[in-house]
């Protein structure tokens, strides 16, 4: 696919998988819900306790994804303004999303309130970006949160052959948070190596910036993810963070990578290790689809996942 496009495939595909899973933090009842299935990707009832939306569907991750994917087609100047504007059209107010954080706030103020959703569900980085553009502020991104939507925003930018420095900006429109720009670009250099041709772009990043001060704590955490190689994927996700923030959703993510040897392999574990397992698979799918190529995605997968014709039309 021309772009590397395949690399967005892959996340995009991986996040609708994982979609009716999603935020099950309590991995007792997760195991309950896919007992006896091989394949428990695309469950037709959601069994997600926030929020409902049609599977086939992707989360709000992969969704920001999507927004940059259709600035990018519709043009490539302005892109960063545009990529604003759609972002408000998108989740901002009028928005399916902004109706339903209204509706959490109302909720919020009901005593044990335990209902679901119907619809997708907005980020934290993403209420706080509407709000910053809409007082024009010069750095948008929300600064309240450590987590996936700024590499979830920039990959299809990435893909599109833009270098390094220009991806941070994009970044910094949804995320300005230090922790979330570091781990950003890290899982960019570790898809670009894989790109690349790298057999081992895991080993490959740890060589490279052993020696650079930015990606110390990262190279740390690598080393760290190792050490735990052999132990239950479930128990490692429970101790190193099963939860959206960086590093552990990171790092989490690196253990389902070194114990999988491929794609589905590699989504299948995610899942099944439970919690905020759409912002692992986001990195995850594109990993793999960057090491092995788009014939490593099941195509049974991609006819479930319904964004996946637009970027299949961009053959």
């Amino acid at each position: 696919m021309k772009n590397n496009l395949h690399v967005f495939l892959g996340a995009t595909v991986a996040d609708a998988a994982a979609r009716p899973l999603h935020w099950v933090y309590n991995q007792k009842k997760l195991l309950s819900y896919i007992k006896g299935k091989k394949d428990f990707t695309f469950l037709k009832k959601n069994k997600s306790p926030f929020y409902n939306i049609k599977t086939g569907k992707v989360s709000g991750y992969n969704e920001i994804g999507q927004v940059m994917f259709k600035t990018l087609l519709e043009d490539h100047r302005n892109i960063e303004e545009r990529f604003k504007k759609n972002i408000t059209k998108s989740f901002g107010p009028g928005s399916i999303y902004w109706k339903n954080l209204n509706l959490r706030s109302k909720y919020k103020k009901v005593k044990d309130w335990r209902g679901i959703i119907k619809g997708p569900w907005i980020h934290q980085n993403i209420i706080e970006t509407i709000q910053n553009i809409k007082i024009k502020k010069k750095l948008t991104g929300g600064d309240k949160v450590n987590e996936s939507d700024g590499y979830c925003a920039a990959l299809p930018y990435f893909l599109f052959g833009y270098d390094l420095n220009e991806i941070k900006k994009i970044i910094s429109i949804v995320t300005v948070s230090k922790i979330s720009l570091k781990y950003a670009l890290a899982k960019f250099h570790l898809i670009d190596l894989a790109l690349k041709g790298a057999k081992n772009p895991i080993n490959e990043f740890s060589k490279k910036f052993k020696k650079n001060s930015y990606f110390k704590s990262v190279v740390e955490d690598i080393k760290k993810v190792k050490r735990h190689k052999s132990s239950s994927h479930p128990k490692v996700v429970k101790k190193l963070g099963m939860a959206c923030s960086y590093p552990g959703t990171f790092n989490s993510s690196i253990h389902s990578i070194i114990n999988s040897t491929n794609y589905k392999s590699a989504i299948l574990r995610t899942i099944k290790a439970g919690g905020c397992n759409c912002s692992r698979v986001n990195f995850i799918g594109a990993y793999f689809a960057a090491l092995k190529g788009v014939n490593t995605i099941p195509k049974s997968w991609i006819r479930k996942t319904i964004p996946a014709k637009k970027i299949l039309d961009q053959k």
